[in-house]
């Protein structure tokens, strides 16, 4: 399958993501342009233990490895709506948010003996951010995630609402193959998974945080994330509500901002929860297993993204924690999912 199937996902209770479909689809550009709007930070080269520091990872962060990373070059922040703008503008790039799928493909995507879908099923838009206003069960994220027609990086929260005001604001509602086309139109890739916590590691050791083992919640606000109840009472403490501008607040010892909270990010390697059980003494320069594997999800392909994001609290997912690994299917647009670019020093 090589189109969208976001608007009949399956739910992930773990991750609090819709998990959706299989792509290879893969879109190379005959032009770059130089960055302008994103300084890109050469990482130095060096080994670390990848995984959870403490008792309080998934069992998919254990068990903790040596891992050695080359040197490489990783943006400074997010990708931002303004540059995935100029990427749309000069390239005609439609996202996969933007594209509806036909009754055909979808049941194809489907279990067999599945019943045809409606027309709403159909039609292009992504899954939005619908938060209640009462406690609700963590096991069911249809509580407070929403299909939305119409909705896509244009138009983050659906047809009503724009990205007018929010250039800086990290882009969203991005499949993996957005991610992967934007990236070679620059000239860069994602980064691999091990680079990744590398980096947002920001050269601490065995640390929780990319700022350290200080709590999220002690001094000033390090990261945007939940505050409050999750999902229907969020008090702000840390400025915002939703994405915040890119760079507002401290850079992790790299320079790197937002390795923690504001968007989840796509990385480059399949997700297998076997995968670091299966790593030896020292890995050098890991790219992801060569077979995807979601034990709560057989039978999809999916990728690891990374960082957390507005809605991670202590409550509930936890996923600003530098270990911490997510997952989901190429095809996936969500309102707290962007990424940002590597490139090798090759």
């Amino acid at each position: 399958m090589t189109r969208k199937f976001i608007n009949i996902c399956i739910l992930s209770s773990l991750t609090g993501l819709f998990s959706c479909g299989q792509s290879t689809t893969r879109v190379t550009f005959s032009f770059t342009t130089p960055d302008t709007l994103n300084n890109m930070v050469l990482i130095p080269a060096g080994t670390y233990g990848m995984g959870a520091d403490d008792n309080t990872g998934v069992a998919d962060e254990y068990p903790k490895h040596n891992v050695k990373v080359d040197s490489f070059y990783i943006d400074e922040h997010e990708v931002t709506n303004a540059e995935f703008a100029l990427f749309v503008s000069q390239t005609g790039y439609v996202t996969t948010a933007e594209k509806p799928i036909s009754k055909e493909e979808l049941m194809r995507g489907l279990p067999p003996g599945s019943p045809e879908p409606d027309s709403s099923m159909l039609a292009a838009g992504a899954l939005v951010f619908t938060p209640p206003n009462h406690a609700v069960p963590f096991n069911d994220v249809s509580q407070w995630w929403s299909f939305v027609p119409g909705a896509s990086w244009r138009h983050p929260e659906g047809p009503d609402s724009d990205i007018k005001g929010r250039e800086n604001h990290p882009v969203t509602q991005v499949s993996y193959e957005d991610a992967v086309a934007f990236a070679k139109w620059a000239n860069k890739r994602l980064p691999t998974e091990a680079e990744w916590e590398y980096a947002s590691r920001g050269g601490l050791k065995n640390q929780l945080y990319p700022w350290g083992t200080e709590a999220l919640t002690a001094g000033k606000p390090k990261a945007n994330t939940w505050n409050g109840n999750f999902p229907y009472k969020n008090t702000a403490t840390d400025g915002f509500t939703g994405t915040a501008p890119v760079k507002s607040y401290a850079p992790n010892g790299y320079g790197l901002y937002d390795m923690s909270g504001n968007v989840w990010e796509w990385v480059h390697d399949l997700y297998n929860s076997n995968y670091y059980g299966k790593d030896g003494e020292l890995s050098v320069n890991p790219t992801g297993p060569a077979e995807a594997f979601d034990p709560e999800d057989p039978g999809q392909i999916k990728h690891v993204i990374r960082g957390g994001s507005y809605m991670c609290s202590d409550e509930y997912c936890r996923g600003y924690r530098v270990s911490a690994r997510m997952k989901t299917t190429p095809e996936s647009g969500l309102a707290n999912l962007g990424f940002r670019c590597a490139r090798s020093l090759k």
